[in-house]
Formats: structure tokens, C-alpha cells, sequence
């Protein structure tokens, strides 16, 4: 039985032979591989992104580009090749597997292949390594009728100076900590808090509550510096009361009138229960359901270019 979490989907028997995009050459997903000294497998060294093609239109590519620079460009990563290559290698990958709608896209850098298992990336041979996975994904529906159940890890989410969560990097050991607790307690994801004890986000994606008809989103300080969190923040805004970002607490999520996460892959997808604690009536609420119609409406728009 497949997992239940926001990164669950339906996928298409096309996806069985997926070519991958290596290092500028296309091959099948059975025969896709990196050396055992690339820095991404040793250390975690690189960064990623998770983009949308939808109608065949690379869905917030420029904040998706400059997330993804900005990122390299903190660890000094050279990443080899400019915007616009990046974008054309996006689109050539999904052309090469004739995908042109509800494609997710997994673009991962590393800073390339050492010559020993090693932190020090003087280290490193050649240049970066490049991946990109194109795969035809659909949000669950089912997740819309039922929502997540979260429950409250012990590991908390870092601080920039020890790990910057604005960073989209491969090094994810602490979040999957968190996830693989969450499991264990017989829930789909984990909510984590900030090292104040504050709500911070769920560990791979971004967490809102809404209270009296009011959005809240944490200040995120020390969460995901999520491009689709954006988005919705801006929506629920524009059409439907206020959005604010603030500091709450465990105990306002238990009483919230409604919950939901955003991510790339599921847009949004509702919350029904947090440790235990059943949100509303512990069915996805009124607002969530029509932020989400509305969401879905802009990615429309967006991927018409309106």
C-alpha cells in the first residue's frame, strides 16, 4: 500500500521508463547512476528543487532559478551551467519523455565526483553533477477527503547557523528523523517547532492553521522557504480575509478551526488531526477547500501565462 503523506500521488505506467537526465546525456530510469565518490552520496553535498510543468509551462520558474542559484552560490557550489541551460535541460528532459502536464520535476546538483569519501570539497574531480527526474505525478484525491494526520516530533527545526532550512539541500537526516518518528506513532508527517518551542513547519513541507476566519503561517525564520507557501499566503490574502505570519503555539493549532500544508507537488493538502487532537470536525474545512480551488485556478492561470 503506498504511503500516505503531502508528497503521496498517483503515478502513470509512462514513468516506468523515464528517461534521466546525467551530466547532459538521457538515459533510462534502470540505468540512471552517480559515481559511489559523488559528493551528493558521501556527504549530501548539493542542492535541489521541485518544479511543475502544467501545460507546458515550467510553473514560478525565475523563484525556482533563484532559489535554486542562491542555494549553490552559499556553498560556494558552482553549479556549471547558466539559468537559462538549467531551464533548457528542464524542458529538454521532459520533451525527451513526451511529458507536457501534471509532471514533477526533481532537479538535483552536487558538487560533483571526489576522488576519496571526504568533507573537504578541494577534493572534488571535474565539475558538478547534474540530475533531473521527470515523472508524471497527481496529488491523491483521496488526501483532500481525508487529510493528513501529524503528530508533534521531538526534533526540532535548526537554526540558520546550524542548518538553514532556506537552503534546499540534500542533507535531510533530521527531517527524516522527524518523519520516521511520526511514522512510528501511526501518523503520515511530522510537525516540527522551532528551537523557541513555536510552530515552524512539518517536515517537507509548510504548515498554516486558520482561526476565526484568519490565516496563520509561522514567521519562517526556521522553516521552508516554500514557493508554493507564497502563493497560497498571497491568495487566502486577495480573496479570502487576512494572512498573517506570526509566532502560536501546540496548544492554538489543537484549537484551530482548520489546517492544511503546501508543498509542490500537492498544492494543498488538508490536516484532520494533529497528535490526536482532531482539528474542527476533523474533515478538511470550508476555507481550505476553496483556498484550494483557488489555488488550483492560478496554477491554471499561471501555466496559461495570464
Amino acid at each position: 500500500m503506498a504511503p500516505t503523506s503531502a508528497q503521496s500521488y498517483d503515478g502513470d505506467p509512462r514513468n516506468d521508463d523515464a528517461l534521466i537526465y546525467v551530466n547532459g546525456d538521457f538515459v533510462h530510469r534502470d540505468r540512471a547512476m552517480v559515481s559511489v565518490f559523488d559528493a551528493g552520496f558521501v556527504l549530501g553535498d548539493g542542492v535541489w528543487e521541485g518544479l511543475r510543468l502544467v501545460n507546458g509551462r515550467l510553473l514560478s520558474l525565475d523563484a525556482h532559478l533563484d532559489r535554486l542559484f542562491e542555494g549553490a552560490r552559499s556553498i560556494s557550489l558552482d553549479i556549471g551551467m547558466s539559468r537559462d541551460e538549467v531551464a533548457q535541460a528542464i524542458m529538454e528532459t521532459c520533451a525527451k519523455n513526451g511529458f507536457t502536464t501534471d509532471t514533477h520535476i526533481r532537479l538535483m546538483i552536487t558538487r560533483g565526483r571526489k576522488s576519496t569519501p571526504n568533507q573537504d570539497p578541494r577534493f572534488t574531480i571535474g565539475g558538478a553533477t547534474v540530475v533531473i527526474v521527470a515523472e508524471i505525478k497527481r496529488p491523491r484525491s483521496e488526501l483532500a477527503d481525508r487529510g493528513l494526520r501529524l503528530f508533534t516530533s521531538t526534533f526540532r527545526c535548526s537554526t540558520p547557523d546550524v542548518f538553514d532550512l532556506h537552503l534546499n539541500s540534500h542533507s535531510r537526516l533530521n527531517l527524516i528523523r522527524a518523519l520516521t518518528q511520526a511514522i512510528a506513532a501511526g501518523a503520515d508527517e511530522a510537525l516540527m517547532l522551532d528551537p523557541m518551542g513555536f510552530v515552524a513547519s512539518c517536515n517537507s513541507t509548510n504548515f498554516f492553521i486558520i482561526r476565526k476566519g484568519q490565516l496563520w503561517t509561522s514567521r519562517g525564520l526556521y522553516s521552508f522557504n516554500g514557493i508554493t507557501r507564497g502563493h497560497v499566503f498571497r491568495l487566502f490574502g486577495e480573496h479570502l480575509g487576512s494572512a498573517v505570519e506570526k509566532d502560536f503555539t501546540l496548544a492554538q493549532c489543537y484549537s484551530a478551526d482548520e489546517a492544511f500544508v503546501t508543498g509542490t507537488l500537492g498544492g494543498i493538502t488538508p490536516v484532520s488531526s494533529i497528535d490526536g487532537h482532531r482539528i474542527g470536525d476533523g474533515k478538511p474545512g470550508r476555507l481550505t477547500r476553496e483556498l484550494s480551488g483557488i489555488y488550483w485556478s492560478d496554477v491554471e492561470a499561471r501555466s496559461q501565462g495570464e
